[in-house]
């Protein structure tokens, strides 16, 4: 059995302008009217998922889509550092973003490692492959990166070098243990 899965990531925020861990702000008036711009692109879906984040969900109903909230595909847990911006945790403590940046086991902030989120993401995916038909999940792009990684087989490092723009579509398909990706899809653009 094919299982086929587009993961969406969120409309801009002022969190992902600044470079800012998610801090649950809302879509900014420019990541609103884009995300609402590509409604009715998507085509249609057997069940629609969203991340608990409040971005996700806005740009979920941006879309024209009700959607499911899914606790597992929340985004990464940063723990203390939540609310600031890199360069912020940077002039703080140097030391940690540079152990945090470089072992994916690394856990400086009090929240989830790199490595955790991988292995969620991992199995989500797993329990995902059972379910027959389409599903479509407005996920954070640290989600997107994770299963990239775990699809991959990538050591965990490579979480780091991959790069999901906001409102792009990243396709999967495949069955457990065997995925296909292609990602950074533009919204609107042509669907499989």
């Amino acid at each position: 059995m094919t299982s086929r899965i587009t993961l969406i990531s969120p409309a801009l925020n002022r969190s992902l302008r600044e470079a800012r861990f998610d801090d649950g702000s809302p879509l900014d008036p420019s990541g609103r009217a884009r995300a609402e711009s590509a409604a009715g692109s998507l085509g249609a879906a057997d069940r629609v998922l969203v991340s608990p984040t409040v971005r996700c969900r806005e740009t979920a109903s941006a879309l024209g889509l009700a959607a499911v909230p899914e606790p597992e595909l929340a985004g990464l847990d940063m723990g203390r550092w939540r609310g600031l911006t890199l360069d912020e945790v940077l002039a703080r403590e140097p030391d940690a973003v540079l152990s945090w940046l470089s072992d994916p086991d690394a856990v400086p902030h009090g929240g989830e490692s790199v490595r955790a989120l991988c292995e969620r993401a991992a199995g989500w995916l797993e329990a995902a492959a059972t379910f027959e038909g389409r599903t479509l999940a407005v996920v954070e792009q640290e989600l997107v990166r994770a299963l990239a990684v775990a699809i991959l087989g990538a050591p965990g490092p490579a979480f780091w070098r991959l790069d999901v723009p906001p409102l792009t579509a990243t396709d999967l398909s495949g069955q457990s243990g065997r995925w296909n990706l292609r990602l950074g899809r533009e919204l609107g653009a042509e669907t499989r």
